[in-house]
């Protein structure tokens, strides 16, 4: 199901990233019976709503960016993506300190480099890394106004957001727009696509900082 699917994000996996992939659901599930890290865990599911779900975004990535994940939870979709592009220099944040624990037992199992688990609010980063983030990710972790009032102080010159949404985002899109641009960015572009097997639409929010006309 992984290899069919990811197809469909433009992602082609290696022998190797299937392995590794098989890995990380191993270990989550048998985390998950100890600890809660994520209320889904069935095979199929986890294959498709974590795995296939986190790799859409890689389709806008070169490979070589400085990422930082906002409320990454169990990993997604800073361990996906690391995985397919492990040239990625990827900061993975969230403030519940388990979740954070498992994504360090796991980037130490998978043999990552350039790959920073924090045990944090996003918000204590502002003084410590200021612009440092080429890309900045988010899955279903808040409003795209909190999400660009957070993310808006570590992005880079020229850098992006990428706001990863569900069904609703089209009207998330209409009651936020002119909020963000009070807050100076705009929606540069949309990415919708549906999940593989019947699983679900979802949409990828591309903002940038506002460049008037």
């Amino acid at each position: 199901m992984l290899r069919q699917g990811s197809r469909d994000s433009g992602v082609e996996l290696s022998e190797a990233m299937v392995a590794s992939f098989e890995l990380f659901a191993t270990e989550l599930k048998t985390w998950n019976r100890k600890i809660n890290l994520t209320a889904i865990t069935r095979d199929e599911d986890i294959a498709v709503k974590h795995f296939m779900d986190s790799l859409y975004p890689a389709q806008l990535l070169d490979g070589a960016e400085r990422l930082l994940d906002i409320g990454s939870g169990a990993g997604m979709p800073a361990i996906p993506l690391k995985i397919v592009l492990p040239g990625l220099r990827v900061v993975s944040v969230d403030a519940v300190g388990k979740k954070i624990h498992f994504q360090r037992h796991m980037a130490r199992l998978l043999q990552f480099k350039q790959f920073e688990a924090l045990h944090a609010r996003v918000e204590t980063l502002h003084a410590t890394r200021p612009g440092a983030f080429d890309v900045i990710i988010s899955r279903a972790f808040s409003s795209l106004t909190t999400f660009v009032s957070l993310a808006g102080p570590l992005l880079a010159d020229n850098g992006r957001m990428v706001a990863m949404k569900g069904a609703a985002a089209a009207e998330e899109l209409s009651s936020e727009g002119d909020r963000l641009q009070q807050l100076g960015y705009q929606i540069s572009a949309e990415h919708n696509y549906e999940l593989p097997f019947g699983s679900g639409k979802r949409c990828l929010i591309v903002i940038t900082p506002f460049k008037s006309p």
